[in-house]
């Protein structure tokens, strides 16, 4: 038996490690815009060398059309596109939203400058305290693991039904009131509606934590490590938090916004720099993993509930004597 555990160990922790480095180094690796959603604005004749252009980057952007610069502008704060190049009387103008990616700002940037001088105006710019997104692509993992260890914690109490869901909600609750305090109040790095991100934050710890109860109460404490890996290897690098989901590989960034950390932190971005603009779609991912996990957590206390009322008619029958 101790042979076996030892090649168990021996063979498990470098398949681990060469799949953390996997799911961590190769997104970053090969960073690069994929239908990267981008405006183009005025009019069709003076627009279509700049399209053409752009087109030549085959697969890089996702081209709209915009009349003008008051309906690029207003494309960009609805989260619409990353940016828009405008064509005007003096010249090209390239508008950014830095607090939607302070990466693809960057990029932008870049790539208007290896052509005519181009003047460039960040629409939405990121909070000067953070000017680099630093502090929001590093909440990810904190929400994440405040999520499994109130999960896990629900489970290793014995905590079931009702009592399980309601430490479940007031933890995440709690969790989103002391990080939106932290965030907003003292370091300055949210800047929208105070209630709204502590809400998302409390939002995105539930998912987790009751994703994690959930699982464990149908399936065991395997059900804990089971979600802890998926959000751990799977969720924070697939996340798109420190750039943006259509620079990462496909489909990494597409499932990437299918789990909680890539949902929380494109809500978080909605809800704080853009008024809720292009919040639903992340909203409703992590209202539905809450919900199926806390559905999860009530049916397995079920499921127990019903298995303890067996047991002893079973037993009575056992005992009952023939004849």
């Amino acid at each position: 038996m101790s042979t076996r555990r030892m090649i168990a160990v021996v063979v498990l922790v470098p398949l681990l490690a060469a799949l953390a480095l996997w799911a961590f180094a190769w997104p970053a690796a090969r960073t690069a815009p994929r239908d990267l959603p981008l405006g183009v604005a005025g009019p069709a004749a003076a627009t279509a060398p700049l399209e053409k252009q752009l087109r030549q980057h085959e697969g890089a952007f996702e081209l709209h059309r915009y009349a003008d610069e008051a309906a690029a502008r207003a494309a960009i704060e609805d989260r619409t596109v990353y940016g828009a190049v405008v064509v005007t009387p003096q010249g090209p103008e390239l508008l950014t939203a830095s607090a939607a990616s302070p990466v693809v700002a960057q990029f932008l940037q870049q790539a208007a400058a290896s052509g005519a001088e181009v003047r460039t105006v960040d629409v939405v710019p990121a909070p000067e305290s953070d000017p680099r997104g630093a502090a929001l692509s590093s909440s990810v993992l904190p929400l994440a693991l405040s999520g499994i260890v109130a999960g896990a914690v629900v489970t290793l109490l014995g905590l079931r039904g009702v009592r399980a869901v309601t430490a479940l909600i007031v933890a995440a609750a709690l969790v989103g009131l002391i990080a939106a305090a932290l965030a907003h109040s003292w370091l300055g790095v949210l800047t929208g509606n105070w209630w709204a991100e502590a809400g998302t934050l409390a939002l995105a710890t539930l998912a987790v934590s009751a994703a994690v109860a959930g699982l464990a109460a149908l399936a065991g404490p395997a059900g804990i490590g089971a979600v802890g890996f998926l959000v751990m290897f799977l969720g924070n690098p697939f996340s798109g938090a420190a750039s943006a989901p259509q620079l990462l590989p496909e489909p990494v960034g597409t499932i990437g916004q299918w789990l909680p950390p890539g949902a929380s932190a494109t809500l978080l971005r909605s809800v704080s720099f853009f008024d809720g603009a292009a919040a639903t779609g992340p909203a409703l991912t992590l209202t539905w993993w809450a919900a199926l996990g806390l559905g999860a957590v009530a049916l397995g206390n079920v499921l127990k509930s019903r298995s303890k009322d067996a047991t002893p008619a079973t037993d009575e029958r056992a005992l009952t004597p023939i004849g």
